[in-house]
């Protein structure tokens, strides 16, 4: 094939190539974030991490371990470049994003260093597109200061149980309500909307519920307008891990597998919307 080729020298001026053999095992964990035009890449030699914010309130993440590709060569030891990827998502997607068995473009991605584009070969089918995309210089990520030391309560769900809850929540509603208690009723979703007021309750026992550990009574608003981006993440994964700090901040982590079986991670921090008082 054309792009496995290329010789090793064609490497050494890229401070970054990575090479997979299934562009969408990328696009797809993408497409999970995908809410605002511009995102921030950083590159480690452990693999990728591609961050979007939205008004310093809403933070996601995708990391893409090294080992989902085929090759993935860094020469420094942190590379970050800041890029749109409404056009990304596009460039990944130029020959459909097809899923179709036995069919898959092959990606190899090279980037120079400051200052130079992102370059994209995309092959299928014996046909080459090369894309250039222009980089920016990055905006520093806002820390949310999210630690596990500070984290009062979470749980474990199978993602199946949130995706019916998330499918019926009253969109009307401004707010989701996040109660997570070590008594009853331990995991609430509540909304607030035109047609009423409106819970989803998980026991702690139930089928759904993969880990449980709460050590107080917990209940935090947070908008809704910032959680529904979190949905591309859900419908995506098989897992979700639900955590909340003692400051309120909520953070979403979904565990995903891609079309070959691997797993990656991305995690939505969210800041709450108001304190309200413990029941």
């Amino acid at each position: 094939m054309p792009l496995s080729t290329q010789s090793q020298g064609d490497d050494e001026q890229y401070v970054l190539v990575a090479c997979s053999d299934n562009a969408r095992n990328l696009s797809n964990i993408l497409k999970a974030i995908s809410f605002k035009d511009h995102a921030i890449f950083t590159a480690t030699p452990n693999g990728l991490r591609v961050t979007v914010e939205d008004s310093k309130c809403l933070q996601a993440n995708a990391f893409i371990q090294a080992d989902i590709f085929q090759e993935f060569t860094i020469r420094e030891d942190s590379v970050t470049f800041q890029i749109n990827l409404t056009v990304l998502l596009d460039c990944l997607n130029i020959f459909g994003g097809s899923a179709l068995p036995g069919i898959s473009t092959v990606l190899r991605m090279c980037y120079k260093g400051y200052g130079y584009p992102l370059t994209l070969f995309l092959e299928e089918g014996g046909v080459v597109t090369v894309c250039k995309i222009n980089t920016q210089e990055p905006e520093e990520p806002v820390d949310f200061e999210f630690c596990s030391t500070n984290v009062t309560n979470k749980v474990i769900l199978q993602s199946e149980g949130l995706k019916e809850a998330f499918s019926e929540l009253d969109l009307t509603s401004e707010v989701l309500q996040i109660t997570m208690s070590p008594s009853q009723p331990y995991f609430r979703l509540s909304t607030f909307g035109n047609s009423g007021n409106a819970h989803y309750d998980y026991s702690k026992d139930s089928d759904m519920m993969e880990l449980f550990q709460c050590t107080k009574t917990q209940t935090n608003r947070y908008k809704m307008s910032l959680l529904k981006p979190s949905t591309k993440a859900l419908a995506l994964s098989c897992k979700v891990s639900v955590r909340t700090d003692n400051r309120g901040f909520l953070s979403l982590q979904y565990l995903v597998r891609n079309d070959d079986g691997q797993i990656c991670f991305v995690e939505y921090y969210c800041c709450p919307d108001e304190d309200v008082e413990e029941e």
